[in-house]
């Protein structure tokens, strides 16, 4: 079955004596999990990393997917224009890149975010979508913001695009979607916060996505090139978001806080500071690594990987910081 992808082709000072660098570390075959229905087989996610893993961060990207089953295709109004509007395009090149850097963990999405956000709960539906409207005892359109916006579990409309779908989806059609998908991202998700926060004591989930560029908040100023979203200072502990300020100042960024984006369902339902789990949702401007047209690669992509390999570093010794009052298990060597 043909499957459309819109594509294009350690720490210094006393960590050095707890942690191996991640180089040290033998590299896990990805595990691959969930279906994406219609693809023929395709998984709904891949999750990597050094085993054992070398810091205490899994690094997630839920709209990272490009793999367009035909169906999904024929019922799109527009494609192209709403797939490249819908995904952060690209952004898991640069997941990809730092997570290896890093030694951190990676869970990538392959389903696109116009069959199912990730990063919605799923009763966040807009039921008009569906032929036999909503399940009994559900009301038929939720009043959320973002389901009231077209954005929506499955997105149904864009600005600058309009509708996305020709035509509504079936109930079967949604529920083959949330059981192949979205519950099994999520029970990876969780398992593999689970496993690292056993091996460290803490840890940390950095939940990547990309946006379009930003408007300067005050005339005269530049634009924020990254957007750091701590659910209002719900899904961390302060330290960590203090940490990643300061180290996008040094790298010489703009940075926005939780405003516009302060993240989502997936901190929600992730974090907990208290037990050991923290959440940080990080956007990153397209224009930072992307061509002019914020579709294919472009000139600073690697630059944009320096950036955030540095802050990803610099998160992974905040978060040594936190465990066991900054001491580091031994055992976990």
């Amino acid at each position: 079955m043909n499957v459309a992808c819109f594509d294009t082709a350690c720490f210094p000072g006393q960590q050095t004596q707890i942690v191996k660098e991640a180089s040290d570390r033998r590299d896990s075959h990805p595990i691959e999990g969930g279906t994406i229905p219609g693809s023929g087989g395709h998984a709904a996610y891949s999750l990597s990393g050094p085993e054992p893993s070398a810091i205490p961060i899994l690094i997630a990207v839920p709209h990272a997917g490009r793999m367009y089953p035909p169906n999904v295709v024929e019922n799109m109004r527009f494609p192209g224009p709403a797939s490249l509007k819908l995904e952060d395009r690209l952004v898991d090149r640069v997941a990809t890149a730092v997570a290896k850097a890093c030694g951190a963990s990676l869970l990538l999405a392959h389903a696109p975010r116009a069959m199912i956000d990730l990063n919605r709960s799923p009763d966040e539906m807009d039921w008009t979508m569906v032929r036999t409207g909503a399940p009994a005892g559900m009301s038929l359109l939720r009043s959320g913001r973002r389901v009231r916006s077209g954005l929506g579990l499955v997105p149904r409309r864009l600005s600058g695009v309009g509708e996305v779908w020709k035509r509504p989806m079936e109930q079967a059609e949604l529920d083959a979607r949330i059981d192949g998908i979205h519950r099994p991202y999520h029970a990876a998700l969780e398992q593999q916060l689970q496993r690292l926060r056993q091996r460290w004591g803490t840890v940390l989930l950095l939940d990547m996505h990309s946006m379009p560029p930003l408007s300067p908040r005050v005339l005269g100023e530049a634009a924020p090139r990254f957007v750091l979203g701590d659910r209002f200072g719900a899904s961390c502990d302060g330290s960590l978001c203090t940490a990643a300020f300061d180290e996008l100042s040094l790298q010489r960024q703009n940075v926005a806080h939780n405003r516009p984006y302060a993240g989502g369902y997936v901190l929600d339902r992730h974090a907990a500071p208290e037990k050991g789990i923290h959440a940080l949702q990080v956007e990153i401007c397209r224009s930072t690594y992307l061509d002019s047209r914020l579709a294919e690669p472009g000139p600073r992509l690697e630059e944009t990987v320096e950036i955030m390999s540095a802050l990803v570093r610099r998160l992974a010794t905040e978060v040594a910081g936190l465990a066991r009052g900054g001491d580091w298990p031994l055992a976990a060597e």
